[in-house]
């Protein structure tokens, strides 16, 4: 899916470093089976998808964005100060129209249902049909089925990889490739170390979990992790069995058949999205330490529920410090 990029002229040594070649425009890629073109770099960008807009901003390329959309948590702490200054179209989902009104050079995005062939922002058609390039995070599309509508289907197991190639290729479109180069090599050291601690742990050998995400109502079924998304990615990593086993990304599961399985840990998104109750972390853990059923799982007996940022329970950059916050977790608890 590369193009090969123009480097120094052989007659001068040896080629550069990858990460330190310039792009060659015009440049062709192909983003979730659709082709894009850049004649140029581009001038700016609107982001649909925190993700998409923290690696923007970690790629030094906050001066580009023009405005940003769909917010579960705050913007992690070293771009606060940027952030500020960039317009919020939406905290949740944008119009099309007020996209388009920021004449970006691209729209950069995070999830498919947003900007697909049924986006419910728009389709990438109706941008392109304008002149507005798009490109979809590839974490959200490798691997996916997102025609089945919502949160789509894994038709494979997540890998930190699509998170890199997005970060490499996001970082060719915008000639700073050296940054993206430094941007993965700090994520892979983050993944390594918190594999290598949790292998130190006494942890085990059946140890389950569940990651709770939200839920349409407190009093209706979560929404729980499937077994392919990135939940399902760190506890595999991690050597955690997740209790739930199915292919959806966020499953509605009953607590009855949540409390059969009896993970040993459970672990629930805080997020500042309030779209509905169950987004208020507060009224999570009210929830599991009061209602009838899931008061009586052994991890809320044991006090083993770990808080975890709602954005790093997406397939996202953020997925790698949620896997590294989960094996500081596991090193702190006791499960005899």
């Amino acid at each position: 899916m590369r193009q090969t990029l123009i480097a120094a002229s052989l007659l001068a040594g040896p080629a550069l470093p990858l990460h330190a070649q310039e792009t060659a425009y015009p440049l062709t890629l192909t983003n979730c089976g659709v082709e894009i073109s850049f004649d140029a770099n581009p001038g700016s960008i609107v982001t649909i998808g925190q993700s998409a807009t923290e690696i923007l901003y970690s790629l030094g390329l906050a001066q580009k964005v023009a405005g940003t959309s769909v917010w579960f948590n705050p913007v992690l702490p070293d771009y606060a100060e940027a952030d500020a200054d960039i317009e919020r179209l939406a905290e949740n989902d944008p119009s099309f129209e007020s996209v388009v009104s920021k004449k970006p050079g691209l729209v950069a995005v995070q999830y498919e249902w947003h900007v697909g062939e049924t986006g419910i922002v728009g389709t990438r058609g109706m941008f392109h049909d304008i002149g507005i390039p798009t490109y979809i995070l590839p974490a959200d599309c490798d691997t996916k089925d997102n025609s089945t509508g919502g949160d789509g289907t894994r038709t494979g197991a997540f890998e930190t990889d699509s998170v890199y190639r997005g970060i490499r290729e996001l970082a060719r479109i915008f000639d700073v490739q050296s940054a993206g180069e430094d941007l993965v090599a700090e994520l892979e050291a983050t993944e390594a170390d918190a594999i290598a601690r949790a292998k130190t742990l006494d942890l085990p050998e059946d140890l389950s979990a569940v990651f709770w995400f939200s839920s349409p109502d407190l009093e209706t079924d979560p929404y729980i992790a499937g077994r392919l998304g990135a939940p399902g990615y760190m506890m595999s990593e991690l050597g955690i069995e997740n209790v739930v086993d199915s292919d959806e990304e966020w499953p509605l599961v009953g607590w009855e058949s949540v409390a059969r399985a009896d993970p040993d840990v459970i672990v629930v998104a805080h997020m500042d999205r309030r779209r509905f109750p169950a987004d208020d972390i507060e009224r999570k853990l009210d929830f599991l330490r009061t209602d009838p059923v899931a008061s009586r799982m052994t991890a809320v007996r044991e006090g083993r529920i770990v808080q975890m940022d709602a954005h790093a329970m997406s397939a996202t950059m953020r997925s790698i410090h949620g896997l590294e916050a989960l094996s500081r977790a596991l090193s702190k608890m006791s499960f005899e």
